[in-house]
């Protein structure tokens, strides 16, 4: 080793010792010919001191050092005076007297401020991540990562799980997202697929009898991108055999309880509560409830199935739904206030946004309020057990877009109006998804989580009787309104998969041409089996308290899919495109 000691681990007990360090200059200050440098590496900053006194020409070559200049330099371990102290880093008791100086590289000026952690432009960032990656906020997010990583692993470990690798060139199957293809040379005019999972080799590993699998897995997907998403992501892959859906979901909670006992020193309450699909979207208008927000919505169909209001009217005899929610204090918005929340509402379909306020001594106060009997409204004080100073928001359409909007909604005024608890995690999980839903456009019947899941045992009449009515044995995992992890009990009998995908509109012979293997494989004895997938990006993002999963994954891709440190994805000789018997046509 070039070095006796990292940067950050020097203190009082070290004084006197000779040392030889190595790293960055992160600072270069000269006080009066006395060169100082805050030598960084990952582990922490060492302050140097270079004494003229001491060695001239040394001197000399410190005053030539400027920051992100690479060195190596040796001396003798100092206590510091009482007034230069540095209480806010572990060796700010300490500096070192340089008796030798290598300078082992240069650097010109950067065009990030490495030492600083403040806001930089994300594309700077993207080019020189060289550069990003030396931030210390930027190295304490990707070891939080690789302490979550190895929790992880230590925990399946202590649980008999074994890690399998699966293909990255696989066969392309239909699951969701468009694959990334990769033209086979030796094949021409075929292509491998990157998986989007690796879900049919783990649901493999099951039938072969390994009994319980976990892989920590890049999942590649040809998608639009956002904040949260990356053609190519991690996730934490797990398969149990002889489990029911409760079995894993257990499990997971295990592993979630010792992640936050172990990082955050928290203890999290188990079992997570568990909040059945219907009931989530009735009382929270989403499927990945927000449960920091103490806002919930109520049905209030019934309260005016005689109303002669004539927008109420209208959608209840066309089989829509009413849905309200009350805003404790809200009858404080200006009417522009409630101008602006019509429009955001119908960002999401709904065509207006019926509102009430609280008056002194319980009155219901609002242009609408004439048109509703005595009766209604006191119907309506009391299912939503309003008082003063409240206001109601109610919308009337379909269920699918009451639930979007009043949702949608209901997260907004959690956070503008101050109801969000900040720095709290809440996790639960939904059960008891749809087994499928209908696509309109393509006139089919679509999973709700993937082709491989299994109907709840007491609805397999209904997959032939009424699909839309059949639940699945799917669960995700939530935590503070956003999905982090999904999965299900596979579907482990043959007949009943063709039966699944005759109802999804595929084939047996498409089905013999994608899934041959796995159909194949579950004809030789295989077993009940179950799993999950968790974002691995997206719980460290969260865990952090970051917008972007970008922020903690190493080299990350912009939203349009691109590259800027190696500008990826790029052309090609017209060499290679001819090895793989390939023409691009430019449109």
């Amino acid at each position: 080793m070039l070095r006796t000691h990292t940067c950050g681990e020097l203190t009082v007990k070290n004084v006197n010792e000779t040392v030889t360090l190595c790293g960055w200059v992160d600072s270069w200050r000269d006080h009066g010919g006395v060169v100082f440098i805050d030598l960084r590496d990952r582990w922490g900053i060492t302050q140097i001191v270079f004494n003229p006194e001491a060695d001239k020409e040394m001197h000399a070559r410190a005053s030539r050092l400027r920051t992100e200049f690479v060195i190596k330099t040796s001396g003798t371990v100092l206590k510091r005076a009482q007034a230069a102290i540095n209480p806010k880093i572990k060796t700010g008791t300490i500096e070192v007297k340089a008796t030798s100086l290598d300078i082992l590289n240069e650097s010109p000026t950067p065009p990030i401020e490495v030492g600083s952690d403040d806001n930089i432009s994300e594309d700077l960032r993207l080019k020189y991540r060289f550069l990003d990656l030396r931030r210390p906020v930027m190295q304490k997010h990707l070891h939080f990562r690789y302490k979550v990583s190895k929790i992880v692993r230590d925990y399946l470990d202590s649980l008999d799980f074994i890690e399998v690798e699966t293909p990255y060139l696989t066969k392309s199957t239909p699951e969701g997202a468009r694959d990334y293809l990769v033209p086979c040379r030796l094949a021409p005019g075929t292509f491998y697929a990157l998986p989007q999972s690796p879900q049919l080799f783990k649901q493999i590993l099951m039938v072969a009898g390994y009994d319980r699998y976990f892989q920590i897995v890049r999942c590649f997907r040809d998608e639009d991108l956002r904040a949260d998403r990356q053609p190519e992501h991690t996730q934490i892959d797990m398969e149990m055999s002889f489990v029911d859906q409760n079995d894993v979901m257990a499990m997971v909670e295990g592993m979630v309880r010792r992640v936050f006992k172990e990082m955050f020193s928290l203890d999290i309450t188990t079992p997570l509560k568990r909040i059945p699909y219907q009931d989530a979207m009735n009382t929270y208008g989403s499927d990945k409830p927000d449960l920091r927000i103490p806002l919930t919505m109520h049905d209030a169909t019934d309260i005016f199935a005689n109303t002669e209001f004539k927008v109420f009217r209208s959608t209840l005899d066309s089989n829509g739904v009413i849905k309200a929610m009350k805003i404790p204090g809200g009858a404080s918005l200006s009417r522009k206030d409630i101008d602006d929340l019509t429009a955001f509402v119908a960002h999401y379909g709904a065509k207006g946004l019926a509102w009430m306020k609280v008056a002194q001594g319980g009155k219901l106060e609002s242009q609408i309020a004439k048109f509703f009997t005595e009766q209604e409204l006191e119907a309506l004080r009391s299912r939503l057990e309003l008082t003063d100073g409240d206001i109601v928001f109610m919308v009337a359409s379909t269920w699918k877009v009451t639930c979007d909007a009043l949702g949608a909604l209901r997260v907004h005024l959690g956070k503008k109006m101050g109801f969000l608890k900040e720095g709290v995690f809440e996790l639960c999980w939904v059960v008891d998804f749809p087994l499928v839903e209908w696509d309109e456009e393509e006139k089919r019947y679509m999973a709700l989580h993937h082709p491989f899941t299994s109907p709840r045992t007491e609805d397999r009449e209904l997959v032939d009787t009424n699909p839309l009515a059949a639940r699945a044995q799917a669960y995700d995992l939530v935590l503070n309104g956003t999905e982090i992890g999904g999965g299900s009990v596979r579907i482990h009998e043959e007949k009943l998969q063709e039966k699944i995908f005759g109802l999804l509109g595929i084939s047996k012979e498409e089905a013999k041409v994608k899934f041959d293997f796995l159909l194949s494989a579950l004809t030789y004895g295989a077993p009940p089996h179950g799993g999950i997938a968790i974002g691995l990006d997206r719980l460290i993002a969260m865990l952090l308290g970051l917008d972007s999963i970008r922020d903690v994954i190493a080299f990350p891709k912009t939203q349009k899919g691109t590259c800027p440190l190696t500008d990826a994805p790029s052309e090609v000789d017209e060499k290679q495109l001819e090895e793989l018997s390939i023409r691009v046509r430019k449109a």
